[in-house]
């Protein structure tokens, strides 16, 4: 990202965190030098191919199962108009506009390799509506994920052409959905005049899928590591042991993710560099072992960052590719037709990006119950004073349950499914849009659960003062009074819940403690390069000392 708030684009180079910044509005797109030389290439091969009357697909034929009658030269744009308005025919309500921006930006990218036959001037008008935010109302519901997200994709060209419904700013104190010629007017732009192709270039790709896929991943991100937090602070207040994250468990179960989380975990916990009063206040109680939703945080929470990275590269390849059909590809002085427009890869990624990171709230709630539990915490039940007069965290818990049941019911893989499309010509199709609404559904119940852990996790800290946990652990607490002061007594929850979900989404847990793992791996690293045969000693409470190595990424 530029500091100018410029973000080039040139269908090679676009990263998830650029998809993610470019929805808030604020962000401007520039097309490179090489992205606008590929693109006039690729319109000139495909004026070239018009002019010899060859036949290819969209562009003098029809579609899908019309694909073997052949369109006069004098019905060419026509052909592409119809093309637009008949395959506008989503429905429901309309993405937001944070993701119709990021829909439109990356349609722009995926233009800009040059292989769509689009010209430079209808390109360099979709940048224009970007730029100016002419956003055109783009419903959530109607693709298949077989020839790309047509339907979704079709609403976005169709705004640019001057119909439909596009936002107007200007509406009310808010805001709202205006004819889309008048907009684009009042914006200083003309409606786009299609040329020969190029509504099948607007139309054909995975670009919905891909953008809400990207979406997801940022939003995973976040709460894969704060969740990472969140248990070390559940773990503390529960007073259980971090024997289970010795290093040499996970040197002989080498996964990145486990080492990763366990790793962490050491880093947040008591130990000689990190002191915990409340670790100290119950070294010697002869536990062993803690439940399996603490002590194999490693495992669980490790696969589901292994994950997230995986999802991450199918993602971020896709937003870099061409998949639109047919493709032109100038140095073979071909247009070919192929299948890349399928929805399959991230749309089988996005239904395991939810089955993973659902674990994470899976996890979370089975804390969450054992903190409002008087068995498993030893603390007031539902950690509150005066119970019967207060019910204190009682619902909180129903809540994430309740967010834990509906995303079991989300991670039924819609990628499983296909029915066909399109007199069959188009048999086989990917479910994919499904897959991303329902991955972005999961992850944000995924932060609401880790939320109300985080709230049970400092509430459950009131009942231990005035003992104090690891400093990371304790500007954690302090974070989350700055916005939700303790539960006395029962008050209206909600408002609470939400506060804390603000504190994640804005990543403000990961940000508070992020300087003190880098400070713990890195004196790590230089004990183990400073003694390579030599262990270090660390506290494993709740057991007494014993010695043992400490290893860097590398060497662990």
């Amino acid at each position: 990202m530029l500091p100018d708030s410029v973000i080039y684009v040139d269908g090679e180079g676009l990263e998830i965190s650029d998809l993610f910044v470019l929805g808030n509005g604020h962000h401007k797109i520039k097309l490179t030098k090489d992205a606008q030389e590929k693109v006039i290439r690729g319109r000139a091969l495909l004026e070239e191919i018009m002019s010899e009357n060859r036949t290819v697909y969209g562009v003098n034929t029809g579609f899908g199962k019309f694909a073997n009658e052949i369109i006069d030269q004098i019905d060419l744009e026509k052909l592409q108009l119809n093309l637009v308005r008949s395959h506008a025919a989503g429905v429901g309500e309309s993405f937001s506009l944070e993701q119709i921006r990021r829909l439109l930006a990356l349609r722009i990218n995926v233009l800009a390799k040059g292989h769509s036959g689009i010209s430079l001037e209808t390109l360099k008008m979709l940048i224009k509506a970007f730029n100016r935010d002419c956003l055109p109302f783009v419903p959530e519901k109607g693709t298949v994920g077989a020839s790309g997200d047509l339907a979704p994709l079709a609403h976005l060209a169709l705004g640019l052409l001057g119909e439909g419904k596009m936002w107007n700013q200007e509406l009310g104190s808010n805001g709202g959905w205006d004819d889309a010629g008048r907009v684009l007017r009042k914006k200083g732009l003309t409606p786009l005049q299609l040329k020969a192709k190029e509504g099948l270039a607007l139309l054909n790709g995975t670009q919905l899928i891909t953008s809400l896929g990207a979406q997801a991943i940022e939003i995973a991100q976040k709460v894969a590591n704060q969740a990472d937090v969140i248990a070390a602070l559940t773990l503390d207040v529960l007073k259980g042991t971090t024997r289970a994250f010795d290093i040499d468990i996970h040197r002989v179960r080498p996964h990145r993710g486990q080492q990763m989380v366990a790793r962490r975990l050491r880093s947040l916990l008591h130990s000689e560099e990190n002191n915990s009063e409340i670790a100290e206040s119950h070294r010697f109680c002869g536990k062993v072992q803690d439940a399996y939703t603490i002590r194999c945080c490693p495992q669980v929470h490790g696969i589901v960052h292994d994950t997230i990275e995986f999802v991450k590269d199918i993602i971020t390849t896709e937003m870099n590719s061409a998949t639109d059909n047919p493709l032109v590809f100038p140095e073979r002085s071909e247009i070919i037709s192929g299948g890349n427009f399928h929805g399959e890869y991230p749309a089988k990624a996005l239904d395991y990006l939810a089955i993973a990171v659902h674990e994470l709230a899976s996890m979370s709630e089975r804390r969450i119950e054992r903190l409002i539990n008087p068995t498993t915490s030893s603390l007031p039940p539902f950690l509150t004073d005066k119970g019967g007069l207060n019910s204190g965290l009682m619902i909180a818990h129903c809540t994430a349950a309740a967010l834990v049941s509906e995303n079991k019911v989300l991670c039924h893989p819609a990628s499983v499914d296909s029915l066909p499309t399109s007199a069959g010509q188009e048999d086989h199709v990917s479910m994919g849009g499904f897959s991303a609404r329902k991955a972005l559904i999961v992850v944000e119940n995924v932060e609401k659960v880790i939320a109300i852990e985080l709230m049970a996790a400092c509430q459950a800290m009131e009942f231990l003062r005035p003992l104090r946990s690891t400093k990371p652990l304790e500007s954690v607490y302090s974070l989350v009074r700055g916005v939700v002061r303790e539960w006395d007594q029962d008050r209206y929850m909600a408002p609470d819940i939400e506060a804390i979900c603000g504190l994640l989404r804005a990543n403000k847990v990961w940000e508070q403690v992020e300087p003190y793992i880098k400070n713990y791996e890195e004196t790590k690293r230089m004990q183990y390069e400073a003694k390579p045969n030599s262990p270090t000693t660390s506290v494993s409470y709740n057991h007494r000392k014993r010695a043992r190595p400490e290893m860097n990424d590398d060497e662990s």
